[in-house]
């Protein structure tokens, strides 16, 4: 029996022009993306990889900012593309975002109370004043905030953990079914890090809240737990459960990814060297074809340079896009 999906990407792609467009030639930002969260079954999933890798693309595409060049993604099984404005007020509801600037975010001409009430009224969360009040006031509460601390301020007069954590307090508010979080620990204290990563599983665990959250930290990822998907340059080359694929890395990349990982005592050292050969900066419409990963990878071979390798699963429930394994050593 096929699960009940609440949030599918069908092979995505994102394109974006570069050079004019009379050149033709375009950025390939995401490629063929595809992954699904249960509706049923609250869960976590990770995206992970290097700066312009395509995470924050793959989010505003979720979040409908931007528009997929190719595919579709489909929210409780409807595309969002195609919604009617009473479906797209309902998904804007249910899937919410935490970014990774925790002061852009806010109207500097506005008081933070502002950021809690406006929800509440769009979405008709509470019937009264009274009702809106209260909900505010135990929505900061729950999250570590003093309201009599915070109403009343402007945003620059909010630490950046605070201005995080008042975020925490709207998703409270409103319970969506789905978070977007980009990146959204990289601009606070590392102190208050732990602390919001154990408020996204509270939510999880006790709220029902699935999460994609988007980070170039594997880290956070394993403390987080859950699926994660690991992203090169716009492509998915490896998924599977965390723990998985922290233990026993398939994919040339995503091993490059882990050995990175600092030991956590500071007498520790790495041992190894990576040396990698130097290479030019690829042509946007070269970008597609191959493997991704081939000018950095130490085991290429002619094949990689020539053929797209697919997200097989090489191992039960983990998946890596490489011609080392699987079906793809017979393509």
């Amino acid at each position: 029996m096929v699960e009940a999906q609440l949030l599918e990407l069908d092979n995505v792609t994102k394109r974006f022009p570069a050079g004019g467009f009379i050149k033709k030639k375009y950025v390939t930002a995401v490629e063929d993306v595809a992954f699904g969260m249960p509706e049923d079954r609250p869960s976590i999933l990770t995206i992970a990889g290097e700066s312009g890798s395509g995470k924050t693309t793959i989010a505003k595409l979720i979040l409908g900012l931007l528009t997929p060049t190719y595919g579709e993604i489909r929210y409780k099984g409807k595309s969002i593309q195609r919604m009617k404005r009473s479906e797209w007020k309902a998904y804007r509801r249910e899937t919410q975002a935490v970014f990774q600037d925790p002061y852009s975010i806010y109207n500097p001409f506005y008081r933070i109370d502002r950021v809690l009430q406006i929800p509440v009224r769009r979405f008709d969360l509470t019937s009264s004043s009274e009702e809106e009040h209260e909900l505010i006031i135990k929505s900061m509460e729950a999250v570590g905030l003093r309201p009599s601390d915070i109403l009343g301020r402007y945003p620059h007069q909010l630490s950046g953990g605070e201005r995080q954590r008042l975020m925490l307090a709207r998703l409270l508010a409103i319970k969506p079914k789905l978070i977007v979080a980009d990146e959204p620990i990289s601009m606070i204290d590392v102190s208050l890090r732990a602390m919001f990563l154990n408020t996204l599983l509270e939510f999880n665990k006790q709220y029902g809240m699935s999460c994609i959250f988007i980070t170039h930290n594997l880290t956070n990822a394993y403390y987080l737990g859950g699926d994660i998907i690991i992203l090169c340059r716009g492509r998915a080359i490896e998924k599977g459960d965390i723990d998985s694929i922290v233990k026993k890395p398939l994919h040339p990349y995503t091993k490059v990814l882990i050995s990175a990982i600092p030991h956590t005592t500071p007498k520790e050292r790495w041992t190894d060297r990576l040396e990698l050969e130097v290479t030019g900066i690829t042509e946007p419409e070269e970008a597609v074809r191959g493997c991704v990963y081939c000018e950095r990878c130490t085991s290429a071979t002619e094949k990689c340079w020539k053929q797209k390798p697919r997200l097989i699963e090489a191992e039960k429930n983990h998946y890596a896009a490489c011609f080392l394994y699987g079906e793809n050593l017979h393509t």
